[in-house]
């Protein structure tokens, strides 16, 4: 059966989940197979753009349906490549920049076919996405924080009420643009003000707010809450759903009380968002996704759990752990142990996930299967 590009479109945003979880084991001064520093300091952009650019845009490529949607995941892809093979970042950067300009063009057309407005959110969060990787050619990736934040989480809940549609109460659309205008806001005044001090307190506060009243709605109206009580693929993805909620809610709260993170703070807020949030939502949709983008079966096995529950305990321990130094504990080596822990959960659910597919075989796949989990 012809599969098409994305087989080979999703190798370079793998190679940057790959190299990016290497620079954040440098970062941290532990070991790791590739040290370079150089890759350190391009610890996020990798793990953001390079992969969940590349994942997302290949994704939306993949529901249009046309062949020049999939430049999006081209450039994100080629501009990963060139991030970790050059050494000056520049072009990478600008491939990606145009990956990702080119995505809000694959969400325009998708959003003229119907008017949906969770593909409007979706843009808008392609577009603070672009502006975050043209702003590091210039500035600090400290910087580019908020609208990196508002990226992953503008994509993830317009994602979430698209799919679970039925589920979602009369007027979900209109509900989901009020909140992610609320986010926009405030990831454009915490961007703007960054130099700020005062301002940029208030503006971090206020981002702390909007994300804690689009996750509360979220979980509020998300099927997940009754489709965690299922077995098998639901209750997997509802688990995975739910427990990413909880750490944007940890995030959430950590802006609201805190302000503008720093040092420890700023570790953990970052992390809760991208990794215990972002990728959290990317293990609960991927036995869906990926064999709709990839037209290969990846069937829900038992063993999926084990990555997933890893993620989130070892999670949990690099929080406390920062908590720990925090107060004056030499707890440095525990934080670097559950650093390790969420490198290993990510590669085993690759493992997993590649053992599973080459179990099932591969069959056709529909282009697009939805998840009500």
């Amino acid at each position: 059966m012809r599969r098409g590009p994305a087989p080979l479109l999703l190798l370079p945003g793998g190679l940057a989940l790959l190299v990016g979880m290497d620079a954040g084991l440098t970062r941290a001064g532990v070991p790791a197979p590739l040290a370079s520093t150089r890759l350190a300091e391009l610890h996020g952009p990798l793990m953001v753009l390079g992969f969940l650019g590349t994942v997302i845009s290949l994704e939306r490529a993949t529901a249009l349906r046309a062949g020049w949607a999939y430049l999006a995941p081209a450039l994100t892809g080629a501009g990963a490549l060139a991030l970790t093979l050059l050494p000056d970042p520049l072009l990478g950067r600008l491939l990606i920049t145009q990956g990702l300009l080119t995505l809000v063009l694959v969400y325009a057309v998708l959003w003229r076919r119907n008017r949906d407005l969770t593909v409007a959110v979706q843009a808008l969060g392609a577009v603070l996405a672009a502006a975050a990787a043209l702003l590091l050619t210039r500035v600090e990736v400290t910087v580019v924080v908020p609208l990196l934040i508002g990226f992953v989480v503008l994509t993830i809940a317009a994602e979430r009420v698209e799919l679970a549609r039925l589920a979602m109460p009369v007027g979900a659309d209109r509900w989901l643009v009020l909140l992610a205008g609320g986010v926009t806001l405030a990831v454009l005044g915490t961007t703007v003000l960054a130099g700020s001090g005062v301002g940029a307190e208030v503006t971090w506060r206020l981002l702390g707010l909007a994300l804690l009243l689009l996750t509360g709605w979220l979980l509020r109206h998300d099927v997940a809450r009754r489709t965690v009580h299922a077995t098998g693929l639901p209750r997997f993805a509802a688990v995975a759903l739910l427990l990413g909620y909880g750490w944007l809610l940890v995030a959430a709260l950590g802006l609201l009380l805190a302000g503008r993170p720093t040092g420890n703070g700023y570790d953990v807020i970052v992390h809760a968002t991208f990794l215990g949030f972002a990728l959290s939502m990317v293990l609960a949709h991927a036995p869906v996704i990926l064999p709709a983008v990839l037209k290969v079966r990846l069937p829900y096995h038992r063993a999926m759990w084990l990555p997933l529950l890893l993620l989130h305990t070892t999670l949990a321990a690099r929080v406390a752990a920062l908590g720990l130094v925090g107060i004056g504990l030499k707890a440095l080596p525990v934080w670097q142990l559950a650093l390790v822990g969420n490198v290993a959960a990510l590669l085993l659910f690759l493992l997993t996930a590649v053992v599973t597919g080459l179990r099932a075989g591969r069959r056709p796949i529909p282009a697009r299967t939805e998840i009500h989990a």
